[in-house]
């Protein structure tokens, strides 16, 4: 009887595809980033624009490599960067388990929600005096402000993943004979994972919208505050180099996140 390689195959030209398609990807983001450069270049280029509110591309470039000569740039980046991380691990730790909780048990989800839903519309920017007031003007302040931003778009979606497991996928393993423990490890996380990495990633957004109001608390480093000094000097090209360098540092933390998502995620498809 001859065997077949049908299925390696198959997963290689699976493989293969999933492969081409990341590389236009990549094709496509140099030529959305190259398009916006142009159009920028040539609208500072003929005057379009006052060069003043508007520094041209060059300047930007300029500014951003005196910068990263004095080591400025670096110092700031590394700040923020460090407090994102931070803000964004203590708000996943946190809103992970009690999303995963008040999706699972309606008791507690009844009791939690009206609260969750109460504080979530509040703006992290309203809680700036009192993080001021609770743990001063160091470090732990801005932590708690970018974890508060972070935290309930992690929450929510976590919540919503496990609130939303499919009942004939629980029903099926139960009659499987699967116990409580295998229900949650092969079935119930496995299905509520892709929804919780959704809100990892809206969470890691939000805590970059967050780190500009948190850096203005006693700030003297990191790229909130670069941007406030420069528009006191209206140094415009300033501005744009640390706008530039949170797009940047948001990006690649994405693409981290991305990375994960396909690790954890292997069996789901593109």
């Amino acid at each position: 009887m001859i065997k077949t390689n049908r299925p390696r195959h198959r997963r290689a030209e699976f493989l293969d595809r999933r492969q081409e398609t990341r590389s236009g990807q990549g094709y496509l983001v140099v030529i959305s980033i190259g398009s916006v450069l142009i159009v920028w270049a040539a609208v500072t280029y003929f005057g379009l624009v006052n060069i003043a509110l508007v520094p041209s591309p060059q300047q930007v470039a300029r500014s951003a490599w005196a910068d990263i000569r004095d080591g400025s740039l670096g110092l700031n980046t590394l700040a923020s960067l460090t407090r994102v991380i931070e803000g964004f691990l203590l708000a996943l730790v946190i809103a992970v388990p009690l999303g995963a909780l008040m999706g699972i048990a309606r008791t507690l989800r009844g009791l939690g929600e009206p609260l969750i839903e109460l504080i979530r519309p509040v703006p992290p920017i309203a809680f700036i005096p009192l993080a001021i007031l609770w743990f001063g003007i160091g470090e732990l302040s801005k932590i708690m402000i970018v974890a508060y931003g972070a935290f309930f778009p992690i929450f929510v979606n976590t919540m919503s993943g496990f609130r939303e497991v499919d009942r004939v996928h629980i029903r099926a393993a139960q009659t499987l004979g699967a116990n409580r423990l295998h229900l949650f490890r092969d079935v119930v996380l496995p299905s509520a994972m892709p929804q919780m990495v959704t809100g990892a990633r809206l969470g890691m957004g939000m805590a970059f919208v967050v780190l500009v109001a948190a850096e203005l608390i006693a700030s003297s480093e990191g790229l909130g505050y670069m941007i406030n000094n420069a528009r006191f000097d209206f140094r415009t090209d300033q501005i744009f180099v640390g706008i530039i360098a949170i797009g940047v540092l948001g990006f690649v933390l994405n693409k981290a996140l991305l990375k994960a998502e396909r690790r954890l995620l292997h069996w789901k498809v593109d």
